[in-house]
């Protein structure tokens, strides 16, 4: 019996218009990236486990995908270790030594990893490529990552981040320029509005330092970082119930409610954070940042101080950013932030960051609820030459070879079929021209040219046909 053919949830086949889509925004966000000085590179697909654990925290680890070791990986693995009723709830219960017993059988079984983001990779190969780069280096990157997150509308298992990263600088005008390349990609797409929201993970440590709670920075961001999709109370419920005190979040919980202009929040802000030296100095960051973008200016965007952007990754330790396309209910669809010495993990200690991400298949997703999409990337072909038999096809390859030289794609339909078949088959490509080329145009030295969009149809010559494509 034949095996239906499926794909696994969380991952999407493109055809060729969805491609031809996707193409066109990351080649949007390239250009833009490169207007700005970011070179390419590439990193591999998957990265050893030890390179990956323990970048993300708690919940980003659970969403990683670990590779099986080939052969039989099962060889090191004790019966006694091995059992298929237990949950990750019991797992949690059980005596510390038992689940670094049970845990160990990951390592054993897997010591590979698809990568999470591109960020992590990105630090491994800074470090391991030191010698060979020239700082403040700023690279772009735009391939896929995976996580095992649950399926749901615009969240995928597999997708693609376009990012852009600086290392070897603490400068503040390269989150200045991240907000002109946000504004200046999502313009560009022709997206018509969006909010950079902006926070600063100082002003974070800030606020956990005068609530009396700065051990538990960690879990006050993660619990904040839900403010939008858990609201307020639970929010104040999660932070309970990692042990935050009832003091702490009642000196917290008015900041949910912040309003006014950026300055005004900063001012707010400023005097909340009066004693906090750390809190301080992220409202100076943030203070700089907005003021350089005003004086700068923005096409579309709206740049937004929200102090409950948290973000949730652990790596961020200074300004985080975070856009949300308006009325699209997708979320977000940028993100990133500075993140001081994540290179230290592997061995280069001092090395402060920056970068953002386009999140590439959310983008496709507002682009195409909203119709946004040029009509040119529907275009499938250029031209196709329709078939009237052996000699027509033979001159029209002899054509097309000459045509493809100049850089137009093109066709030769393979068959005498019907015109109706022909041309239903250049309607379903999105042919933009077919060529008629019969016996009698041959001769006459006269070819027709019609124009699939507006049905319009003209004689040219050889030569003409020729340029007619490089006007």
């Amino acid at each position: 019996m034949a095996q239906k053919p499926s794909i696994p949830n969380g991952t999407r086949d493109f055809l060729p218009q969805d491609v031809a889509r996707r193409t066109y925004i990351f080649d949007t966000i390239r250009s833009v990236f490169k207007s700005y000085g970011f070179a390419p590179i590439e990193t591999p697909s998957f990265e050893l486990s030890s390179t990956l654990l323990g970048k993300y925290g708690e919940e980003g680890d659970k969403l990683i995908f670990q590779i099986l070791r080939s052969g039989n990986y099962l060889s090191k693995i004790e019966t006694s270790d091995v059992t298929d009723t237990l949950t990750q709830n019991d797992f949690d219960k059980l005596p510390l030594e038992d689940r670094k017993r049970l845990g160990s059988i990951t390592k054993r079984i897997s010591e590979k990893a698809l990568r999470y983001d591109l960020t992590v990779p990105f630090a491994r190969f800074v470090v391991q490529h030191q010698n060979e780069l020239t700082f403040p280096f700023k690279r772009y990157q735009i391939q896929p990552v995976w996580r095992a997150d649950r399926p749901q509308k615009s969240r995928y298992q597999e997708f693609y981040q376009c990012d852009a990263d600086v290392v070897g600088s603490d400068s503040l005008l390269y989150e200045v320029d991240f907000v002109q390349i946000f504004d200046q990609v999502l313009t560009k797409l022709n997206i018509p509005g969006f909010t950079i929201l902006i926070n600063n993970r100082k002003i974070l440590s800030g606020i956990a330092e005068v609530s009396g709670e700065a051990d538990k920075l960690i879990d006050i961001t993660v619990a904040i970082d839900k403010l939008d999709k858990i609201g307020q109370e639970g929010v104040e419920k999660e932070l309970r119930e990692k042990g935050v005190s009832e003091k702490a979040i009642e000196i917290i919980s008015p900041l949910f409610a912040l309003s006014g202009t950026n300055e005004e929040r900063l001012a707010i802000m400023r005097t909340f954070l009066k004693d906090s030296e750390i809190g301080l100095k992220g409202i100076d960051e943030l203070e700089f940042v907005l003021e350089q973008t005003k004086i700068l200016g923005v096409e579309r965007a709206i740049v937004e101080f929200d102090v409950t952007l948290a973000r949730g990754l652990n790596y961020y330790t200074g300004a985080i950013f975070e856009v949300k396309a308006h009325d699209s209910g997708i979320g977000s669809i940028c993100g990133g932030g500075r993140y001081d010495d994540l290179t230290g993990v592997f061995g280069l200690k001092d090395v402060s960051g920056v970068g953002i991400s386009f999140g590439a298949d959310r983008i496709y997703d507002v682009l195409k609820d909203f119709n946004l999409f040029p009509e040119d990337t529907n275009a499938n072909l250029t031209l196709l030459f329709a078939n009237f038999g052996d000699n027509d096809a033979a001159y029209c390859m002899k054509l097309s070879k000459q045509l493809r030289a100049i850089g137009v794609d093109c066709e030769v339909y393979p068959s005498n079929a019907k015109m109706q078949k022909q041309f239903k088959y250049a309607d379903n490509r999105n042919v933009q021209f077919v060529a008629l080329i019969g016996e009698n145009e041959r001769n006459s030295g006269q070819l027709q040219l019609k124009n699939m969009t507006t049905g319009e149809q003209q004689a040219l010559t050889e030569t003409q046909l020729m340029t007619f494509f490089q006007q």
